[in-house]
């Protein structure tokens, strides 16, 4: 049995970390960088936002890799550090968590549509999933997370490039954001039932406008999948500006009251945050959540 199934027969509920991208620009890191660029040249930075939800009192820690395929990072001409900057990033984290959490191998989607929509072939987005997975693996991640897909194309291509590669347990999320879909179309019922289909180990909703839709979106997948292993990572909020600052409006409080809801209405097995979520969001999820498991 992974350690991540393991952990899950143990604990009943996981708690996930916070934000990546928020907490990196918190400590400094510049306007529109990738914030992968820091696994190589920051890696103190990335150490302490790793420590920071560990601390907070998370169970998994996803590492900095979201947009860490070759289709992204070429943009930043960094296409020929792929494989060293997911590798890096994978060992920061199992090097910093020891056996406090579980890194999670962090798969965003690549930004780019798939043809016949868009110029990105099929075979060419599994090449560059596959690539950053191996990497990924390579670091000792307990497990690799797929997020933040819209299209079912883009999330199967990404499920075959990782399968190529490891087989270590595999958690699939979608973000659905426009009237109860995908920004793609695909509704929660669908999605679950075709990533149970292909063997994703736990399956579920992350980012999207707000808690409420998040949860209506988990809830669909409940009822389509029973016996799904489900997970949720809901943005806090929406964000509005407040002089050059996006502040996200959700209270680390509001946050664990839904995360109970999750658990209690959903039967959400994995529970964190996504955009705008910090240490102190996690900390009050993980002190409600384990209120309820004593």
């Amino acid at each position: 049995m992974s350690k991540l199934m393991s952990w899950l027969n143990e604990r009943g509920v996981l708690i996930a970390d916070g934000a990546t991208g928020t907490m990196l620009q918190r400590a400094g890191l510049p306007a529109g960088m990738a914030p992968e660029r820091w696994n190589l040249e920051n890696p103190d930075a990335v150490r302490a936002l790793y420590r920071s939800y560990v601390e907070a009192g998370a169970d998994l820690i996803l590492t900095n890799t979201f947009g860490g395929s070759v289709v992204r990072l070429k943009r930043e001409s960094l296409a020929d550090q792929v494989h060293e900057i997911n590798l890096a990033a994978a060992r920061l984290a199992v090097e910093t968590l020891g056996d406090a959490a579980l890194a999670v191998g962090d798969i965003g989607p690549t930004g780019e549509m798939l043809a016949p929509l868009g110029l990105l072939s099929y075979e060419v987005a599994v090449a560059a999933f596959a690539e950053q997975a191996e990497a990924l693996a390579e670091g000792g991640v307990h497990a690799i997370l797929i997020e933040t897909m819209s299209d079912l194309s883009e999330m199967q291509a990404a499920i075959e490039g990782v399968r190529q590669v490891t087989d270590l347990p595999l958690l699939g999320s979608m973000s659905f954001d426009t009237k109860g879909r995908t920004m793609m179309g695909v509704k929660p019922e669908k999605a679950v039932v075709a990533l149970q289909a292909v063997g994703v180990d736990v399956i579920g909703a992350n980012c999207g406008r707000t808690l409420t839709e998040t949860l209506e979106a988990v809830l669909k997948m409940r009822q389509a999948a029973p016996d799904a292993l489900l997970m949720a990572k809901p943005n806090a909020g929406l964000p509005h500006a407040e002089g050059q600052n996006l502040v996200y409006d959700v209270t680390p409080d509001v946050m664990a009251e839904y995360a109970l809801r999750f658990v209690e209405e959903a039967g959400v097995r994995i529970f964190g945050g996504c955009c705008g979520s910090t240490p102190e969001h996690i900390s009050a999820i993980a002190r409600v959540l384990r209120a309820k498991q004593a």
